[in-house]
């Protein structure tokens, strides 16, 4: 009887091979005293271990393989930008000089200060780039004992080797690319860790956050890795081996199937159209986009170029992520949220404090509207991208119709400056709220004056309307998207946008999961926004689904206020 390890399955598939152990050595970080005559000696031992560190680095980027994906190498520049900045390679200096300490326990002072910031993020993607900072600070401490920064590959690798190891950065992918790796098992790492993002665009099965699975684990030991189910077996009996096997055979299979949805219109099968659009996180996301044929970008998050920084963003840096995405897009339309930072943890740049309760604090519109030189850099650059491609701009966090008038006021303004300048674009954007306040979603009436579309942000909606921090193990149990009230605030968004002929979409977790797709069809939804590894399953959804026949039970849920009734009547919804 094997054992079964439980933890995060980032890419769907299974594999069966041997395991290879990754062993990264952990310095121990002393703390001594450096006489004052040897001050400028310790600086320059460190200086010189940041150095070897980026040759490391640069070399590694350097031997990147054509045909590995793009997101290798903008991790990798990533982690060399990290390492260029002033927080780790000048601060640590300071250190040193004015405490007399060794290079390592300065650095180690800096790393602290970093990761209390980071902690207190509550963008799940951009808390875990704690984990890049890490990488590149052991990297260091390495540099400084003398010890190699890359882990070994196996002599000999079998053909189907599964990597087992504490964690992975991008420069060890960069070894194991064209190792005949099969599978990747880590301690640590979230979905969206690059771990995470790079076994995705590798399209191996992977399971992370597995706590101590580099323990258990022995070299060369029969593992099972199950990336559905963030399952992983080590030393199977025959029994489970075979019907692994046969899992196995059947994903291949399915997802072969899959694959050759991507070109299909998704219509259900009483001829009803609906869009499918793509959540993205950061441009490098858009090869993803592409192989799964979305039909847009429905969410374009720019938190990424604001948070990690000591200033703002520029315009000018600004203005070339958002061309980048709307270029490659073409005349898809590309939806690109304003800054939308969480008031649980202000970045360096800002003057605000923070709040006990960051959720309801200065976060989404609050912040744009109190930081305005912010809000008009962002918009200027919106606007001037917006002549490469198909924008839309869409305003987060909305509850009441002052703010967002507020917001149209700073959209108008922005215009005006770039046509006094004489630059061009496009003077017909078109501007969407986001509904995820209970208060947007009961006013909505009044929004849809003001708007070209809406988006329901249904993760805020549903905790805002439930009082569940989903992210809290002691209530994550309440958290449910088919509550009674959660339904009625979707419904009642979609059926007063319909009334007015304003387009609505979901682009919350809602819309990713399959489970939930013939509900949101039955509530009157046609555009889902998603993560864009659920699209071609969202997809498969909608092409077996008939309208008619769903609506039937589609009546009764939004009748019942029983959740386990509530839940045979979604697997019966299912069942059809």
């Amino acid at each position: 009887m094997g054992i079964t390890l439980h933890g995060i399955g980032v890419v769907g598939g299974i594999a069966i091979g041997h395991a290879h152990l990754v062993s990264h050595t952990k310095v121990d970080i002393a703390h001594y005293a450096i006489p004052a005559n040897q001050v400028q000696a310790e600086i320059a031992r460190f200086d010189t271990a940041v150095r070897k560190t980026r040759k490391e680095l640069e070399m590694l980027w350097g031997s990147i393989p054509e045909n590995a994906p793009a997101e290798l190498g903008s991790f990798l520049s990533l982690h060399i930008m990290i390492l260029n900045d002033a927080t780790l390679s000048r601060e640590p200096r300071q250190l040193i000089e004015a405490q007399h300490c060794n290079a390592e326990w300065a650095l180690k002072q800096q790393l602290d200060v970093l990761l209390s910031q980071f902690d207190e993020i509550e963008e799940v993607y951009l808390r875990e780039r704690r984990a890049d900072v890490v990488q590149v600070v052991d990297r260091i401490f390495k540099a400084l004992a003398g010890q190699p920064g890359t882990p070994q590959l196996p002599a000999e690798p079998s053909e189907n080797t599964i990597v087992v190891a504490h964690e992975l950065s991008p420069a060890d992918m960069v070894l194991f690319k064209d190792a005949a790796v099969t599978a990747f098992v880590t301690d640590v790492g979230g979905a969206t860790s690059h771990t995470a993002i790079l076994a995705r665009s590798l399209d191996i099965p992977s399971v992370l956050a597995l706590h101590n699975a580099h323990q258990i684990i022995e070299e060369g030991e029969l593992i099972i890795v199950d990336g559905i189910q963030g399952v992983v077996v080590i030393d199977p009996d025959e029994k489970i081996l075979a019907e692994y096997k046969r899992r196995q055979q059947s994903f291949l299979q399915e997802k072969r199937r899959l694959k050759g949805l991507k070109g299909a219109v998704p219509t259900t099968r009483d001829g009803v159209a609906v869009e499918l659009q793509a959540n993205i996180e950061l441009p490098l996301d858009m090869p993803q986009v592409k192989a799964n044929g979305a039909t847009g970008i429905g969410l374009f998050r720019s938190e990424f170029l604001f948070l990690g920084r000591e200033t703002l963003p520029t315009e000018q840096e600004q203005f070339f992520a958002y061309k980048e995405v709307l270029e490659q897009m073409g005349t898809l339309p590309v939806t690109i949220r304003t800054v939308d930072i969480g008031a649980d943890k202000m970045p360096k740049w800002s003057d605000h404090s923070t709040f006990a309760n960051p959720a309801l604090g200065l976060t989404g519109v609050r912040l744009c509207l109190a930081e305005p030189n912010l809000f008009r850099t962002q918009l200027r650059a919106l606007l001037r991208a917006s002549q490469y491609g198909n924008l839309h701009i869409l305003i987060p966090m909305l509850s009441s119709l002052h703010e967002l008038q507020q917001a149209r006021m700073h959209i108008e303004l922005a215009k005006q400056s770039l046509a006094d300048e004489g630059i061009p674009f496009n003077r017909h954007v078109k501007i969407g709220a986001m509904i995820e306040t209970p208060a947007a979603a009961i006013m909505i009436g009044n929004f849809l004056k003001q708007v070209d579309f809406v988006s329901i942000g249904t993760n805020d909606l549903i905790q805002f309307t439930l009082a569940v921090d989903r992210a809290d193990d002691v209530v994550a149990h309440l958290y449910d998207p088919t509550h009674p009230a959660v339904l009625h605030l979707i419904t009642q968004t979609i059926k007063a946008a319909d009334r007015v002929g304003i387009p609505v979409s979901v682009c919350g977790e809602m819309a990713g999961d399959a489970r939930l797709t013939r509900l949101l069809l039955g509530l009157g939804l046609r555009k889902f926004s998603m993560h864009p590894a659920h699209l071609l399953n969202v997809k498969q959804k909608v092409l077996h689904t008939h309208l008619v026949d769903i609506q039937p039970i589609i009546n009764k849920m939004l009748k019942c206020e029983d959740p386990e009734k509530m839940r045979d009547l979604l697997e019966q919804l299912n069942s059809l």
